[in-house]
């Protein structure tokens, strides 16, 4: 079994859901995930921002806004709309996974595809279209709770339970007003994640929501490593559209925390963080040496 940050393109494409998830516990906190969305306009007008963010040392590639009933990755060309995840893919030799949204429907009315609403059809329609991975999480004002977060779970655990690892938690309070801050998600909401099967759990990471310290960081990634799980620290407020120097320091402060994979959002532009805030970030958690490597290496390989 390789490290995470040392595997090419071919040993992502060979990996079981068990696999990836010990890959990356062996790369001790060095794993990159840039989310991107694919609906908008990309920055390079004629090659997706996915593409963009992994040349920029992306590990992985987390697709938001993810309709897996309408698919469009714009700056991809395909003949069949399902084949737009398998040809990402293929074009970035990256492992790729896509959000759903577990809505409480009954605190708004909320303006949302049913192919972003996270279901157990959802989840069983992302493995078909080639994702390697779900993370039930809510964009904002889009009234995801904990309480649906958890029901999403166990629904889609059910559905795709040896297929896909299922990461779970908040970037922000996604207009829930009484789970923000410190309420945001706590030891109690973390435990009943894993107990209804997460692998993984987003928090925010240090810095980026108010009240989410690096002691408090770390002293959820500590429960959440005493569980088994991984842990991924998210920057979901756009804050990847920030400068250098700032996205060091959270990178670096996610890092003491303990943090195994370190997500950064798609609003830096439209629809990616500031491409430089993906290398700046890379190069603070694990050198120039493993940045340029992911950089580098062929998709052949």
């Amino acid at each position: 079994m390789k490290r995470f940050l040392d595997c090419f393109a071919s040993d992502f494409s060979r990996m079981s859901k068990n696999e990836f998830i010990q890959s990356i516990k062996m790369s001790e906190g060095r794993v990159v995930v840039s989310e991107v969305i694919g609906t908008l306009q990309p920055v390079l007008v004629n090659i997706s921002n996915a593409e963009l963010a992994s040349a920029f040392g992306a590990d992985i590639i987390l697709l938001n806004m993810f309709d897996v009933d309408n698919p469009l990755i714009n700056g991809i060309t395909v003949e069949d709309k399902s084949d737009y995840i398998k040809k990402l893919k293929r074009l970035t030799g990256r492992v790729v996974g896509i959000n759903l949204e577990p809505v409480d429907f009954t605190r708004a009315n909320v303006n949302i595809s049913r192919g972003r609403v996270a279901t157990a059809e959802n989840a069983i329609k992302a493995k078909n279209l080639g994702a390697d991975f779900i993370v039930l999480t809510g964009n904002p004002n889009n009234y995801v709770t904990n309480r649906e977060i958890i029901n999403a779970i166990i629904e889609i655990k059910d559905a795709v339970e040896n297929d896909l690892a299922v990461f779970a938690g908040k970037m922000h309070s996604s207009g829930i007003i009484d789970e923000s801050g410190k309420s945001l998600i706590t030891i109690e909401d973390i435990s009943s994640f894993i107990d209804a099967g997460a692998d993984c759990i987003l928090i925010p990471a240090p810095g980026t929501v108010p009240g989410i310290t690096l002691d408090y960081a770390k002293e959820l990634v500590d429960f959440i490593h005493s569980k088994g799980a991984l842990v991924m620290t998210v920057i979901g407020t756009s804050q990847e559209g920030a400068d250098e120097e700032t996205i060091r320091e959270i990178a670096l402060m996610c890092k003491m925390a303990g943090a195994d994979m370190h997500h950064i959002g798609d609003a830096g532009f439209a629809g990616i963080a500031i491409p430089e805030n993906i290398l700046k970030y890379s190069i603070a958690i694990r050198g120039k040496r493993h940045t340029y490597f992911r950089m580098a290496a062929s998709i052949e390989r």
